[in-house]
C-alpha cells in the first residue's frame, strides 16, 4: 500500500487542482462539453494515450498499450453534475447557479486521471488499459449512449470496473459486493391534464392538482402492499409542478417519479401498477394523463469471479484492513449496470467517511481519499495486466 499511495500523494496538489476546477464548473447530463474537453486535454498532456472523444455525445476513451499481452482492462469514471443548488462554504464551490457536483463525479474523474498519469509514467503492466470517462450517469443516458455508439466494439475489453465514493462508509476503505448491488431505476414524467379556470369557479374546471395529489398518495401503496418484505423497492415522487397563482386553477400538472426495484419480476409488477394507478386515478377525477418513460432501468449485478479478483488485488496492494468483502447494497442506481450487461466486471465503493449523503446540498467529497481511489485503479490495472 505505502508504495503506490505514497507516490500518488506526490501528485496530491495536482489532483486537488483538477478536482476543484471540475467542482467549480459543473455541467448537467448531456451538457458536459467543457468538462469533456478539460479531461481530454489532461489525458493528451500525458503524451502516451490514444484519446478518442465524442463517444455517445461527450464520452472519452483513452487507451494505452504496454508490452505484448492481448489482455485489456476497462476502468470507468463519470463526470456529470446534478441540478441542485450547493449549500457549502467552500473556496472552490460551484460557480453555476442550481448546478453542482453533489455526488462526487468530479472526484471520480480526478482519481482516474491521477491513475492515468501514474500508469503512463511507470508502464508497469503488460497489456492494454482503457480509461472510460462517461457523461450523463445521473440521467441513466451516458452508458447506453456510449454502448450504442459502439463502445465495446471499437474499444473491446476483457473486463470492466467502476467505483463510487460512499458517505457513511469508513474513509479510504474499499467495499466489494458480489451479485445484485444497486437497484434498477426508472425515471418517469407524468403529465395530468384537466381544465383550467378561475379559482372562484371550481365548478367550471377540472383540477389536475387534486388528481395529482390523490395519485401521490395512491402510489405509496404499491411497495407497502405489493412487495414482499424480504425484497426492496421504492417509489418516489420527486417533483410535483403545477400552477403559478393562488386564484388560478391550473390546466396541467407534472409529476416526476423515481422508481427503484431489485428484481426483474418486481420491476415489471411495480411499473404495471403505477401505470394502472395513473390511469385510474386521473380518470376518476375527469383528467387525462400522459406518461413519458425514461431509459428502462437495470439492476447492477457484479460478476462474482471478477469481484473476488478485484478484492484480492486490492487486499494484496493495501492490506486486509482496507478491504471489505460482502459489502453493502443500495437502492441507489447506476447506469454502469448497462456496461456490466455487456462485459463482466464489478463496481465497488470507496468510503467517504462521515457527512451528508450524496445528492444533499451540503454533501462534500473528502479530498483526502483522492490518492487512495487513484491507487485502487493503479493496483487493479497492474494486478490484472500481468
Amino acid at each position: 500500500m505505502n508504495n503506490i499511495v505514497t507516490q500518488l500523494q506526490g501528485d496530491f496538489d495536482l489532483m486537488k487542482s483538477w478536482f476543484e476546477h471540475l467542482h467549480r464548473h459543473p455541467e448537467l447530463s448531456m451538457q458536459e462539453a467543457k468538462s469533456a474537453q478539460y479531461i481530454a486535454e489532461i489525458l493528451r498532456s500525458f503524451g502516451e494515450y490514444e484519446v478518442e472523444t465524442d463517444i455517445g455525445e461527450y464520452g472519452i476513451v483513452a487507451s494505452l498499450k504496454v508490452g505484448d499481452s492481448d489482455k485489456v482492462i476497462g476502468l470507468r469514471a463519470d463526470f456529470d453534475a446534478l441540478p441542485i443548488q450547493e449549500d457549502n462554504d467552500l473556496d472552490y464551490a460551484s460557480e453555476t447557479p442550481k448546478v453542482a457536483h453533489l455526488c462526487g463525479h468530479d472526484a471520480h474523474s480526478t482519481m482516474l486521471l491521477a491513475a492515468a498519469k501514474y500508469l503512463a509514467e511507470k508502464k508497469s503492466f503488460n497489456g492494454t488499459v482503457r480509461l472510460i470517462f462517461q457523461p450523463a450517469e445521473e440521467t441513466m443516458q451516458g452508458a447506453p449512449a456510449m454502448i450504442e455508439d459502439g463502445l465495446f466494439e471499437r474499444f473491446p475489453v476483457d473486463a470492466i470496473f467502476g467505483m463510487h465514493n460512499m458517505p457513511g462508509l469508513e474513509a479510504g476503505k474499499l467495499y466489494f459486493t458480489e451479485g445484485d448491488t444497486m437497484a434498477a431505476v426508472d425515471n418517469w414524467e407524468v403529465e395530468i391534464t384537466g381544465k383550467g379556470g378561475h379559482g372562484s369557479t371550481p365548478e367550471h374546471t377540472i383540477d389536475p392538482i387534486v388528481a395529482g395529489s390523490s395519485l401521490v398518495m395512491a402510489l405509496q401503496t404499491i411497495v407497502s402492499r405489493n412487495i414482499a418484505p424480504e425484497h426492496k423497492a421504492v417509489v418516489t415522487v420527486g417533483a410535483f409542478q403545477s400552477g403559478q397563482a393562488a386564484n388560478v386553477i391550473a390546466h396541467t400538472a407534472i409529476l416526476r417519479l423515481s422508481i427503484r426495484t431489485t428484481t426483474p419480476e418486481d420491476r415489471e409488477m411495480v411499473n404495471h401498477n403505477i401505470r394502472r394507478l395513473i390511469r385510474q386515478q386521473c380518470e376518476s377525477f375527469g383528467c387525462t394523463s400522459e406518461i413519458r418513460e425514461g431509459v428502462p432501468g437495470a439492476v447492477l449485478t457484479n460478476d462474482p469471479t471478477e469481484t473476488r479478483r478485484a478484492a484480492q488485488i486490492a487486499r494484496e496492494a493495501f492490506g486486509d484492513d482496507h478491504v471489505f468483502e460482502g459489502g453493502p447494497s443500495y437502492l441507489g442506481s447506476e447506469d454502469f449496470a448497462f456496461m456490466l450487461q455487456k462485459v463482466r466486471g464489478t463496481y465497488c465503493f470507496l468510503g467517504n467517511g462521515d457527512g451528508q449523503f450524496v445528492h444533499h446540498p451540503k454533501y462534500i467529497f473528502n479530498k483526502e481519499i483522492l490518492p487512495m481511489g487513484a491507487a485502487y485503479w493503479v493496483a487493479l490495472a497492474e494486478g490484472y495486466l500481468v
